[in-house]
């Protein structure tokens, strides 16, 4: 019989943030493709009581958390070895866990330990002739592949996004703390502390619910002849200070600058979305200012809602990409979005 661990790394404040939660759905799911599969949490972090309560009812058979200060912070050599610890304690065949940079840093060098096989970037389950497969998308998502492993213990990293949070009462859950020595040599790396940007510099947003586009146009020769990258910069700024969104573009404006033209000031390659970036899913896009770029075609097929302004109306967006295009001066669209957010 397989044992399945869904195992995530806790918040600072004790609970599952939402790629956890989705990993939690992919064990549930894989448990009830893989028939009588035993489901086991496992929670890595300072406090992970409050995550275990949360998940109560969710039809784990046990509860196991590696806990302590020194899981409260993203270190490979703790994080490495408590998620170890989990999968032993729970002898498991399957570890599904979330995605995210932390997680992703530490699960190929804890299958490597567990002798298992790691496959990362997992975006959904099939059954194939009777046994749990993966998806996931290869060559900058234009080929999307079925996986199926012998080997066990099989761990498997889904993307975020991909699978439904898990949302059910919350209860009491029976912790086991699974004992685990930390020693000056797993604590070889010291964090200091996190820095951030201030709210209003923030400009990626993963959980914003509409993702902003900013083609190279907004860099280009305007109608009279002149660039206006700064005022450009104060809309599309402005634009994301009101509505929250997550700003996204494509590489040839990420790299306008080795071109020695001007640029964004506030764009980086962070903020590259689809062929040579991420691959967002928020559930509405808007672009501006694009010319039809295979990054955005390849990075916006996972988007529910993709809406385009361009000039041009025999752009790539024209000819089916977004589900509608508006023909306009994106300049004179923008800063009157900007005044009716204002004044609402």
């Amino acid at each position: 019989m397989e044992t399945i661990l869904a195992l995530a790394v806790v918040e600072s404040d004790g609970t599952l943030g939402k790629p956890g939660l989705e990993a939690v759905t992919a064990a549930q799911e894989m448990a009830r493709q893989m028939g009588q599969a035993a489901l086991v949490i496992g929670l890595i972090g300072d406090n992970p009581q409050p995550a275990a309560n949360q998940l109560a009812h969710c039809g784990a058979a046990r509860f196991l958390a590696a806990a302590g200060p020194d899981f409260a912070v993203a270190r490979y050599g703790t994080d490495a070895a408590a998620a170890e610890a989990l999968a032993r304690a729970a002898a498991a065949t399957v570890v599904v866990a979330p995605g995210t940079a932390r997680v992703n840093r530490f699960l190929p060098g804890v299958a490597h330990r567990l002798q298992g096989r790691a496959d990362t970037h997992v975006t959904g389950l099939v059954s194939v002739e009777g046994k749990t497969a993966v998806t996931r998308w290869y060559y900058r998502q234009r080929m999307e592949a079925v996986l199926h492993r012998a080997a066990r213990p099989w761990l498997i990293a889904v993307d975020p996004g991909c699978f439904a949070p898990w949302n059910g009462p919350a209860g009491q859950a029976a912790l086991e703390n699974v004992p685990l020595t930390v020693d000056d040599q797993l604590r070889r790396t010291r964090v200091l502390g996190v820095q951030e940007p201030a709210a209003d510099a923030q400009t990626i947003r993963p959980e914003a619910g509409l993702l902003f586009v900013t083609g190279a146009g907004w860099t280009k020769k305007q109608a009279d002849g002149q660039t206006h990258v700064k005022e450009a910069e104060i809309i599309i700024l402005d634009f994301l200070k009101h509505t929250r969104a997550s700003l996204g573009s494509s590489k040839s404006l990420v790299d306008l600058s080795g071109e020695g033209q001007q640029v964004l000031s506030f764009l980086t390659h962070l903020n590259q979305i689809g062929q040579t970036g991420s691959t967002p899913r928020h559930p509405k896009g808007l672009a501006t200012c694009c010319h039809g770029e295979e990054p955005h075609a390849v990075g916006w097929r996972f988007i529910s809602e993709r809406r385009a302004v361009n000039l041009d109306p025999n752009c790539g967006w024209a000819r089916g990409k977004a589900d509608v295009l508006y023909v306009a001066d994106a300049f004179a669209v923008m800063r009157k979005v900007n005044e009716l957010l204002a004044a609402s």
